[in-house]
């Protein structure tokens, strides 16, 4: 098969790479359909995470269909259309059996091989998928293959950070970082009762999108955004503040915007080796810093209702369409946010 494989920093190539096989009675093989490309694709790729092996097929969001099956699998059928979350769950563990599937016992993430070890990722034209029955899920009618790209990462994403926020109706919510994940936290904070958002991002085109998304005010990362926030709480600052950027500087920026007993949610992945603020700055807001990855297997289901119901419209994120050969375009137009790109998918033929 050919795979989007890693070949160094800021470098990708559409590359042949060894078939994948059932290795346990409890695999399925995918056949990828669509693959998208996330931020956190982008931390190997500019070498903020090291460790990745060449060669690696890239990518943890894919849809497709069944084509092969361990003999332990009950829920599938081959020519079955799934979507999966970044990371597999066995669906039986203590971590799975309390919804915080990202920490299964079992849990491994699509597109990370170091020394060997791991697994290849779903932009390629087949995945093996671990554990199955607790990991894909099948596509329910009416839902469109781009939507349960969406929910497998970065709708569930977005909303486990607003989930976290202990977002209050009559609060200020800050969003700080208007990614796809970003904004579909800007639309997860208004699912959980949020009346007053305010999002801030450096590009202005996501600024425009993140007002479409339910921001009532929008903000570069600067001196502007600190004053309003102060201004519209009497000066304490963010009740809620949803950190999606995962950079020192954002990190310093949230600090300066939460209230003195507010609640920092963070699904930035930082790579930096320390806080941008101390203990004892944290200690002096009485802050309540949470983060962690997304228990998204978790997560899915309740959301993939809601999309299905027409509570919310996400697809529409997605601003990019590339054929998997052209993933060097794809990663360049992606990773360096040019031509007002949002979202970026891979989509397969046959």
């Amino acid at each position: 098969m050919k795979g989007v494989c890693f070949q160094g920093i800021g470098q990708v190539a559409w590359c042949s790479v060894e078939d994948p096989i059932i290795e346990e009675a409890s695999d399925a093989i995918v056949q990828v359909e669509v693959a998208g490309l996330c931020g956190s694709d982008l931390h190997p790729f500019f070498g903020r995470e090291v460790g990745l092996d060449r060669g690696s097929v890239m990518g943890h969001e894919f849809v497709g269909r069944v084509c092969e099956l361990g003999s332990d699998v009950k829920s599938f059928k081959v020519g079955d259309q799934v979507y999966a979350p970044f990371s597999t769950s066995c669906g039986q563990c203590f971590y799975c059996e309390i919804g915080l599937t990202s920490r299964c016992l079992k849990s491994q993430l699509f597109g990370w091989r170091s020394n060997g070890n791991g697994l290849h990722g779903g932009q390629a034209e087949f995945v093996r998928v671990p554990n199955a029955d607790g990991t894909l899920v099948s596509i329910p009618s009416g839902l469109t293959s781009e939507s349960a790209l969406l929910l497998g990462d970065n709708f569930s994403t977005g909303y486990y950070c607003a989930d976290m926020a202990a977002i209050r109706p009559d609060g200020l919510t800050v969003v700080l970082g208007c990614g796809t994940v970003g904004l579909l936290a800007i639309m997860a904070a208004r699912m959980l009762g949020a009346q007053h958002v305010v999002a801030i991002d450096r590009i202005e085109a996501r600024r425009k999108i993140a007002i479409q998304c339910g921001a009532d005010f929008v903000f570069e990362p600067n001196d502007a955004s600190v004053s309003h926030v102060a201004k519209a709480t009497e000066g304490r600052g963010a009740d809620s503040l949803l950190e999606l950027v995962g950079l020192p500087d954002a990190q310093s920026l949230a600090y300066q915007l939460i209230r003195p007993g507010g609640v920092m949610s963070v699904i930035g992945c930082h790579s930096a080796p320390n806080f941008a603020f101390s203990p004892a700055q944290a200690y002096d807001k009485n802050l309540t810093y949470r983060t962690g990855r997304c228990p998204a297997r978790h997560y899915m289901t309740g959301l993939t209702q809601c999309v299905q119901r027409s509570d919310v419209q996400i697809d529409h994120l997605i601003t990019h369409r590339f054929a998997p050969q052209d993933c060097v375009a794809a990663y360049d137009i992606f990773a360096h946010q040019k031509q007002g790109c949002i979202k970026a998918i891979l989509t397969f033929e046959g």
